[in-house]
C-alpha cells in the first residue's frame, strides 16, 4: 500500500484529498519516510527539508479540509533542481564554487508559481555542475543511479529529477534543459518530461546557456505535466525574454487524439547512429500513431548534422557565465567543464555570428517542415543507459555526451516543444523514450499526441526497490 500511495500521479492525490480520502500530511510523511529509506542509494537529493514540508502540507491539509484549496497544486508534493534559486535553500548548481551560505532570499519564477498554488516543496534534486552535461555527477553531490539499475546513470542534467521520479519520491519535479537536460534523464529513467517552447515558461536569472536553455516539468504522466505547465508557465516580469501569457489550460488537449495528423517519424534524423535495440522500440511506438488514425511517413526532416551549431553557443555561454571566475574557483570546475569555458574564450566574435545565422537557418527551415507535418517522432536518445561515472558508454568512440544526444539539442536550438514519453524498455531491463517534437508554440498538439500514445501503449512496470 505504500509504494501504491508512492507513485500516485499529482491528479489521483487532488481527487483524493477533496474527497477527503487522503490527507497532504500523510501523502508527505509516507513520501519522506520513502525517501530517507531509498536515497542513500540513488542520490536524487541533495536538500531535504523535512520540517518545511510537513508545515506546508499541514496548511494545506487545514485549506482542504475547509473545502478552500490554494491553487492548482495544492498539497503535491514537488522537488526543484538545483539550478532554481529556492528561497533560504542554497542553490549551489552542482559545483564546489558555489557558497552555501547565501543569502538566498529569492525564489525563481516557476517556485514563486509553486508556492502561490500550494505545492509542497520539500527538496532540491541533483545536477551536473552548472548543468552542462547528460549524466549527473559532481564533486560536490557524487553520482546518482538510475533506479531501473544502480550501475546506469539516469541521464543528466535533471538527473535527480528524473531518479526521484522513477523511484516514486514525488509526483512532480522541476526541470531545465538546455540541450537535452529534461528529455535525456527522462530517456534513460523511463519518466515524462517536456521542454515547452522558449519564452513559455519564465526562467531568472537566465541561464547561462541564455536562449537554448529552458524550464519545464517533469512528472510520471502526461496528465501531470499538462496541469503543471499550467502553473509554472503564468506570467513573471523578471523573465524578458518570456512571450505574452496566454491563459491555455493545457489539460483540454489531452483527450483529443492524434487522428488525422500529419506525422514525421525520423529514425536517425538522415546521420545518427542508433543503438539496434533502441530503434526497434521506437519504430514500434511510431506504427501505434498510424493505428490511432495519424497519417504517419517516414520522413527526415532534411537538415545536416548541427552539433557544431550547438557546441559554438554551448561553449560560448560557458565561457560567459564561468570565464570570470577567480582563478582558485576556476580550478575547483570539473575538467571538461573548464575545457569547454576554455574553447569558448577562444572564440572569434565572428564564428560565433556565423553560427547564430546558421541556427536562424535551422530554425526557418524547421518552421517550413511543420507547414507539411504536425509533429515529428524520433528517438529520444541513441543509446540505452550506461554505467554510472562516465559520460560515454563505455567502448565508445565518442568525444563526449553530445554524440549520444544528437535527437535533443537540434530543437533547443530552434526553441521548438519537445518531449520525451516512455516506449518500452531493452533486453536489459532498461527504459527506452520516445521524442515527440511540435512545431513552434504548438504544445497542444505535443500534448494532443502523448495523452493518445500513454493511453494506447501504457508503461505499467515500476523499478524493484
Amino acid at each position: 500500500m505504500a509504494e501504491d500511495l508512492a507513485y500516485l500521479t499529482a491528479a489521483e492525490m487532488l481527487r483524493a484529498y477533496r474527497a477527503k480520502k487522503l490527507s497532504p500530511v500523510e501523502v508527505t510523511r509516507a513520501l519522506l519516510r520513502r525517501l530517507a529509506r531509498l536515497n542513500p542509494a540513488i542520490n536524487a537529493f541533495l536538500l531535504v527539508d523535512e520540517e518545511a514540508a510537513l508545515a506546508q502540507a499541514r496548511a494545506s491539509e487545514a485549506r482542504w479540509l475547509k473545502g478552500r484549496p490554494k491553487g492548482l497544486l495544492d498539497g503535491v508534493p514537488t522537488s526543484i533542481k538545483d539550478l532554481m534559486l529556492t528561497r533560504g535553500w542554497p542553490t549551489l548548481r552542482g559545483s564546489r564554487t558555489s557558497d552555501p551560505k547565501g543569502p538566498w532570499p529569492e525564489d525563481a519564477p516557476c517556485v514563486t508559481r509553486l508556492r502561490e498554488q500550494g505545492a509542497v516543496l520539500f527538496g532540491k534534486t541533483t545536477t551536473p555542475e552548472f548543468g552542462w552535461k547528460g549524466v549527473t555527477d559532481s564533486a560536490l553531490s557524487g553520482v546518482t543511479r538510475n533506479p531501473w539499475n544502480l550501475d546506469k546513470t539516469p541521464g543528466g542534467s535533471s538527473g535527480g529529477a528524473a531518479a526521484a521520479l522513477a523511484a516514486g519520491l514525488g509526483p512532480l519535479a522541476i526541470g531545465s534543459d538546455g540541450g537535452g537536460s529534461i528529455r535525456i534523464p527522462a530517456g534513460f529513467s523511463g519518466v515524462f518530461g517536456i521542454k515547452a517552447n522558449f519564452g513559455r515558461v519564465p526562467n531568472w536569472p537566465a541561464s547561462m546557456m541564455a536562449t537554448i536553455s529552458h524550464v519545464g516539468p517533469m512528472s510520471r504522466s502526461v496528465r501531470d505535466a499538462a496541469l503543471f505547465l499550467n502553473v509554472i508557465a503564468l506570467p513573471d516580469s523578471r523573465d524578458w525574454y518570456t512571450v505574452p501569457h496566454q491563459p491555455i489550460n493545457w489539460t483540454r488537449f489531452l483527450g483529443q487524439g492524434v487522428k488525422g495528423l500529419r506525422i514525421a517519424f525520423s529514425p536517425a534524423l538522415g546521420y545518427a547512429k542508433v543503438d539496434p535495440e533502441v530503434a526497434d522500440k521506437v519504430a514500434r511506438a511510431a506504427r501505434v500513431f498510424a493505428r490511432l488514425g495519424a497519417h504517419v511517413e517516414q520522413r527526415d526532416p532534411g537538415f545536416a548534422d548541427p552539433t557544431d551549431i550547438f557546441l559554438t553557443h554551448w561553449r560560448a555561454g560557458a565561457a560567459k557565465g564561468l570565464g570570470g571566475l577567480p582563478r582558485a574557483k576556476f580550478r575547483l570546475l570539473e575538467e571538461g567543464l573548464q575545457e569547454f569555458v576554455r574553447a569558448g574564450q577562444r572564440l572569434k566574435l565572428a564564428d560565433y555570428m556565423v553560427a547564430v545565422d546558421r541556427r536562424v537557418a535551422l530554425a526557418t527551415h524547421m518552421r517550413q517542415f511543420h507547414e507539411r507535418y504536425d509533429l515529428l517522432l524520433t528517438p529520444t536518445l541513441a543509446v540505452q543507459a550506461f554505467d554510472v561515472e562516465r559520460t560515454v558508454p563505455r567502448g565508445a568512440r565518442m568525444r563526449g555526451w553530445w554524440e549520444w544526444t544528437p535527437f535533443s539539442y537540434p530543437f533547443n536550438l530552434t526553441q521548438q516543444p519537445a518531449c520525451s514519453i516512455p516506449c518500452g524498455f531493452t533486453g536489459a531491463g532498461l527504459p527506452v523514450g520516445l521524442q515527440i517534437v511540435g512545431g513552434n508554440f504548438r504544445e497542444d498538439l505535443v500534448f494532443r499526441a502523448a495523452a493518445a500514445y500513454e493511453a494506447a501503449a501504457p508503461i505499467a512496470r515500476r523499478p524493484k526497490l
